[in-house]
């Protein structure tokens, strides 16, 4: 009884034992193949110029990014048939080549861009293989707006953001390997790049003094001299100008003053004379009714009075001739009007 229940025990034990040999050398046969290569070409600075032949879908990534690792699947899919969709697959490590990232101006990940001819679009949908197929076959790139001028990769702009994205990334490289690897503390890094960035932009400027001195040509000394005396002479010849004009504003403006004054005296005399006419219009037909009454009663002088009387006037007459013509014209209408104002007179 004993031997019949051993039989069966011992079968089981030999069958697990050669399910655990058939499992160890499968293992071995795994671990000797070699890996399975991927289709996704990584792209640097050296070989970035090839993506502006053909066309081209290019993945921004970072090995610490959960997002871009949940896409890894997914684009090595993309990549396995990208010879059946006629498209190359690369992608970007970001903190290897920050250059890239800056020429691609990428702020956030993953990021993805198609390229076709040279003309790169962002592609801003997920990063599963039937998105990106039905992107590439249906050709909804067509809708994008390409990135052109001075936002292209391949421009001067951003071939300068390049630059300065690979400086940065030297410099948090340095930072790093004194503060991990060196055990140096922050403090003591952030001072030394401070440091760094004053005596590099103090031998910058010196460089570009030297460049200038080497470059500048100094005038002779007759020449120099000749250019001082002929600015002097031109500063002498300005400031008699500006006098000779200050001295004919001051001219024109007391010609303008004595003008005014001159215009103020003849107002001033002609409503002199205006004021006496009208007295002497007022006064005019009480001395004319005066006259008649002393011609009424008083008898008419004899004819030698008369001729007296006659060369009076004509005396007067002879007095009056030098006066000037200004005031024979005032004597005039004045006389006209005691005339007009006697004719009045009788007829009132």
């Amino acid at each position: 009884m004993a031997g019949g229940r051993r039989g069966p025990l011992f079968a089981a034990l030999l069958a697990a034992w050669v399910v655990a040999v058939a499992e160890a050398e499968a293992d071995r046969e795994q671990a000797a193949r070699p890996p399975e290569q991927s289709l996704v070409r990584p792209m640097t600075a050296s070989n970035w110029t090839l993506v502006m032949q053909g066309e081209w879908m290019l993945k921004f990534y970072a090995p610490w990014c959960p997002s871009c690792q949940q896409t890894d699947s997914e684009w090595e899919t993309f990549a396995k048939n990208g010879e059946i969709l006629q498209i190359s697959v690369g992608k970007v490590d970001v903190i290897q080549e920050p250059g890239l990232s800056g020429r691609f101006f990428v702020t956030t990940l993953p990021a993805f861009f198609h390229a076709k001819d040279g003309i790169f679009r962002r592609y801003r949908g997920p990063g599963v293989y039937e998105d990106l197929q039905n992107y590439i076959l249906e050709k909804k790139w067509q809708s994008v707006e390409p990135l052109t001028g001075w936002k292209s990769p391949a421009s001067l702009t951003m071939s300068g953001m390049a630059g300065l994205f690979s400086i940065s990334g030297k410099i948090w490289h340095l930072h790093n390997y004194f503060t991990v690897t060196l055990g140096v503390p922050a403090w003591c890094s952030y001072f030394f790049f401070v440091i760094a960035t004053l005596i590099f932009g103090l031998l910058m400027g010196l460089v570009l003094v030297v460049i200038s001195e080497c470059f500048y040509l100094p005038l002779p000394r007759n020449i120099s001299e000749h250019s001082e005396q002929n600015l002097r002479s031109e500063e002498v010849h300005l400031t008699e100008q500006l006098q000779d004009v200050e001295e004919e504003k001051d001219d024109s403006n007391e010609e303008e003053n004595k003008d005014s004054l001159v215009d103020d005296e003849d107002e001033k005399e002609d409503l002199g004379y205006e004021e006496e006419a009208e007295e002497e219009e007022e006064d005019g037909p009480a001395a004319g009714g005066d006259m008649e009454k002393s011609d009424a009663q008083d008898p008419e002088p004899p004819r030698e009075a008369q001729e007296d009387e006659g060369s009076g006037e004509v005396g007067d007459d002879s007095l009056e001739q030098p006066c000037p013509a200004g005031t024979e014209a005032l004597g005039d209408s004045l006389r006209q009007r005691k005339s007009q104002h006697a004719d009045k007179g009788p007829s009132a």
